[in-house]
């Protein structure tokens, strides 16, 4: 067996794993990449979410997923905003592609594909590298950004799964006690992504097959209140595609779920019911909405026959949880939720001792997080605290941070988490489980391997001021740390507010802006359908907008304004109830709105 040494190995080449390989090579560390899939990226591309979720707003447009967005808008034609579900979407090739460029062009980044892990080395309670089928890795550091955090069950690894109950935190939506639906479904319900293309009016696209498990009574009304076409647009991609992931009677699929931290006939036998049930679900589709909607079948490309995706499937299923590290520190539903009459999250801190008598205390806050608690249970639902705003015409989730000590095993040395597999528990996992809070937790990952690496330390002993530091001065991908809505990563003091809040945690606003800052205006170059429009903006209620173009033809049916610009946002915030405007934007017809990216005032108002 070929032995090799490095000084950074990340397992796993998905969405964290990717950002945090990139990210230790980029700092200069000698690293190495295996991945079990020729595409890197994971949720964001080979398990074919090509419409994330979460830091949309322009001031969380930082570090690699904001260099990931803007990376898509030069290659994409058409631009990102075409579904509903999502202000960006876009050709999963693409964003393989782009991951595959960047780490081409790291000559210390060595990539190697097809491999999976099959026992982890330790020297005492230190890891030491990992055996795979073919290869074995000697390295300083490991991370494991494996979809089911894998290597925490090879190493022995202290971690969770399933559901905490109340009593143990004291998290406000967990169960008191076991229910007929927590024992159903001990985590969230993967999705085996399927995407359809609309083969055009008068065409008839092949005839979707019927899997051996073929059910289509379980699909009925899946899409009873939204119509067949504004259900197609939940995830419509550029060229006539649509991405199927639908939670209501759709493909998601939890039926068994243990199994897949069971053996590996047990993972394969989930996987092949899975993919059978989108399947299922793509003929259902077709079925009730015409053959013109058929298989999208040069997505993904064809693996060997031990792979269950392919085509218009996924190269894997979306995996919204896996074993969770028992960590330094674990992030509960409390600290995701806003601040009482506020709309952010308090920052973590920890106090550190200086001297007998003296503490400092330190904020370790690493990565941005927005999203809603979101869970899926194809058996049912359970009520969580809401954690929404209202901000740029329409809900959006309140902004939280993760802090250093939950990618940091309590008790194991040589090893950093980058995945969902973070310190984290199965409530707060349905905020932190999102696409570009997981490509933070792997920049922030990386730059700690590679720190490890120049500093000669264990993970644990690492500054986490020198995490931050590097992650906010970082020459390619400057990350933001802490969520301010109205200071974009553009702002002349983007980075002195960064880190004044840093180093003044109690200072940190309930309301996430900083103080009396006038949000810089910035001209985005898109290559989407951006135009400039003459109308009515009306004010329809508090923080909902309504846009009446001038054009003649247009008729009466009015847009939604909504804006992820801080500077717009205030114009909005200012408008009287009606005003003549020229609004700067892409209209989506998918969701019906207006994305506004600057809004002339008319010196004349009507009120």
């Amino acid at each position: 067996m070929n032995i090799l040494t490095t000084e950074v190995l990340v397992v796993g080449g998905g969405t964290g794993g990717t950002a945090a390989a990139i990210q230790s090579a980029r700092r200069g560390a000698q690293t190495l990449l295996v991945s079990e899939f020729p595409w890197l990226g994971g949720m964001l591309t080979s398990a074919g979410v090509a419409a994330p979720d979460g830091n949309e707003l322009a001031a969380f447009q930082t570090g690699i997923w904001g260099a990931f967005l803007r990376e898509l808008q030069h290659r994409q034609p058409g631009g990102l905003d075409h579904a509903w579900v999502s202000f960006f979407t876009y050709d999963p090739r693409i964003g393989a592609q782009i991951f595959a460029d960047w780490v081409a062009a790291l000559p210390n980044l060595h990539w190697i594909q097809g491999e999976v892990p099959r026992e982890v080395l330790k020297q005492g309670d230190r890891i030491t590298g990992v055996r795979f089928e073919t290869i074995t890795v000697q390295a300083q550091i490991t991370l494991d950004g494996t979809e089911l955090g894998d290597l925490l069950a090879l190493a022995e690894v202290p971690h969770r799964w399933g559901w905490e109950w109340q009593s143990e935190w004291g998290e406000p939506s967990a169960p008191t006690e076991p229910t007929p639906l927590t024992a159903a479904y001990p985590v969230q319900s993967p999705t085996w992504v399927v995407i359809l293309q609309d083969y055009g009016l008068g065409e008839m696209a092949p005839e979707i097959p019927a899997p051996p498990n073929d059910h289509p009574a379980q699909f009925e009304g899946a899409w009873e209140n939204y119509g067949g076409e504004t259900f197609l647009n939940y995830g419509r991609l550029p060229g006539n595609r649509f991405m199927i992931n639908w939670p209501i009677r759709g493909n998601d699929y939890g039926e068994g779920v243990q199994r897949l931290i069971g053996s590996e006939g047990d993972r394969r036998q989930f996987f092949q019911e899975a993919r059978w049930h989108s399947q299922s679900f793509a003929r259902f589709i077709q079925q009730q909405l015409g053959r013109r909607y058929g298989l999208a079948e040069d997505i993904f490309p064809q693996l060997p026959q031990r792979s269950l995706g392919g085509g218009a499937y996924a190269l894997h299923p979306y995996f919204r949880e896996s074993r969770r590290l028992q960590g330094i520190i674990t992030v509960r539903e409390q600290d995701i939720l806003p601040m009482p009459r506020g709309c952010a999250a308090r920052l973590p801190v920890h106090l550190i001792a200086r001297g007998c008598l003296q503490t400092e205390t330190v904020c370790e806050a690493i990565a941005i997080g927005n999203y809603a608690n979101d869970h899926h249970y194809p058996g049912g639902e359970i009520p969580l605290r809401p954690k929404s705003m209202r901000w740029g015409g329409r809900w959006t989730g309140t902004p939280f941070t993760i802090p250093y000590r939950a990618l940091i095993p309590a008790t194991v040395d040589g090893l950093l988490v980058c995945e969902k597999n973070i310190s984290v528990s199965h409530i707060a996992n349905g905020a932190t489980r999102l696409q570009p809070l997981v490509l933070g937790i792997g920049q922030a990952s990386g730059m700690a391997a590679a720190l490890c690496v120049e500093q000669q330390c264990q993970p644990r002993a690492l500054d986490v001021r020198l995490v931050q530091d590097a992650l906010l001065t970082d020459r390619k991908a400057p990350v933001a740390i802490l969520p301010l809505t109205n200071v974009v990563p553009e702002h002349p003091n983007w980075h002195s507010w960064q880190q004044y809040y840093r180093d003044q945690p109690e200072a940190y606003p309930a309301s996430g802006e900083a103080p009396n800052q006038a949000p810089v205006v910035t001209q985005l170059a898109r290559k989407d359908q951006a135009g400039t429009w003459p109308g009515l903006l009306k004010r329809a209620e508090d923080q909902s907008f309504l846009f009446l173009p001038d054009e003649p033809g247009w008729g009466d049916q009015p847009l939604s304004v909504v804006t992820l610009r801080p500077e717009v946002n205030q114009q909005l915030q200012r408008c009287s109830l009606e005003h003549p405007v020229h609004i700067r934007g892409n209209i989506n017809r998918s969701g019906n709105w207006l994305l506004a990216e600057n809004i002339q005032l008319n010196s004349v108002s009507p009120n």
